[in-house]
């Protein structure tokens, strides 16, 4: 049995994003948790943001496994008539909605799993306890959620954390894309109708890995002295030839490599010392029909994992990288 090396210390957490493949970073959570550290302020971007969500919330990490043992990620998929049209039909329904899927049931299932904690908006968190990457693709900008809704005109504290993870979720031509009206003052003004939105998907393909989140506001009162903990998902399968066979499958594997690619460099040469590496043990991240022994496996990966980093971590370490490794700030 390990010593509780965290004894209560707290923590930021970033949780980088990889569909399904996130029961890897429960197992890290509950090892983390396990070795006495407290989550305090979290950060992630698409699956890893239902992670950071859930945290924020109140959940532990053997409650998160139960969660995720429980449910059929399968649902989220939810094909209509149109999807019986083999080849027409789901390409009918990617060039009228720009998705395979509705990303309606999985928004569902997050807003329940958050209520029965009381969470519903970000105004039901502390300030600056939860941020969500999404990019705003209209305009080809990054989003970091709730903060940047009010560039649409929305209150932050009234956004709907839910909403935001399905923002971060929406891998683009899989799920349908969140679409915002553009909400500024004067900018509606002689615009033609179909011009005042903007879509909003998958935060995964600006930033799957927001480490520099905490690197931005480290000198602040509220986050000085609070070590940062990466929690990527490693050992990838982006080295197998992808196969494809058609539009669809191309635009899935041009996302899986920019999701996969993107932040890499900053991760090996800056973050090595603060980040999690949890090996995916080949699991794909639009592999929603998991079994339950592969969701294990990759459950104890993370448990794992997380027990390697901690083995050797110590806060005098941390503190000496930080200064051999200042911030370089990507955004």
């Amino acid at each position: 049995m390990h010593g509780k090396k965290g004894m209560g210390m707290k923590i930021n957490a970033v949780f980088e994003g990889g569909g399904v493949k996130a029961v890897g970073l429960a197992g890290a959570v509950a090892e983390t948790e396990k070795r006495g550290f407290k989550f305090y302020h979290m950060a992630g971007t698409s699956s890893g943001s239902i992670i950071a969500a859930m945290l924020a919330a109140g959940y532990t990490g053997e409650q998160l496994r139960s969660i995720i043992e429980a449910t059929p990620f399968s649902s989220f998929l939810k094909k209509t008539w149109i999807h019986r049209m083999q080849w027409v039909g789901p390409a009918i329904r990617v060039f009228v909605k720009k998705g395979l899927y509705s990303g309606e049931a999985l928004e569902q299932w997050v807003q329940q799993i958050l209520a029965a904690r009381g969470v519903r908006t970000f105004g039901d968190l502390a300030p600056n306890q939860l941020r969500i990457i999404a990019s705003d693709i209209s305009q080809g900008k990054l989003m970091v959620l709730p903060d940047d809704i009010a560039q649409y005109g929305m209150d932050p504290k009234k956004f709907s954390v839910a909403r935001a993870i399905r923002m971060s979720t929406s891998i683009p031509y899989f799920f349908d894309p969140v679409m915002l009206c553009k909400q500024k003052p004067g900018i509606l003004k002689g615009e033609a109708f179909r011009k005042q939105f903007v879509y909003v998907v998958d935060g995964g393909i600006l930033s799957n890995f927001p480490l520099w989140i905490f690197d931005k506001e480290k000198e602040k009162a509220d986050e000085k002295g609070i070590p940062v903990i990466g929690y990527q998902l490693v050992g990838r399968t982006d080295k197998e030839p992808k196969h494809i066979s058609g539009p669809i499958s191309m635009f899935q594997a041009l996302f899986s490599t920019m999701m996969d690619a993107h932040d890499e460099r900053y991760i090996e040469e800056f973050n090595q010392y603060r980040t999690v590496k949890i090996p995916t043990v080949g699991v794909q991240a639009t592999q929603f029909n998991l079994s339950p022994e592969k969701s294990e496996e990759l459950y104890q990966s993370g448990v794992r994992s997380a027990a390697k980093y901690f083995d050797q971590w110590s806060i005098s370490t941390y503190q000496k990288n930080c200064d051999k490794y200042p911030p370089k700030l990507l955004i």
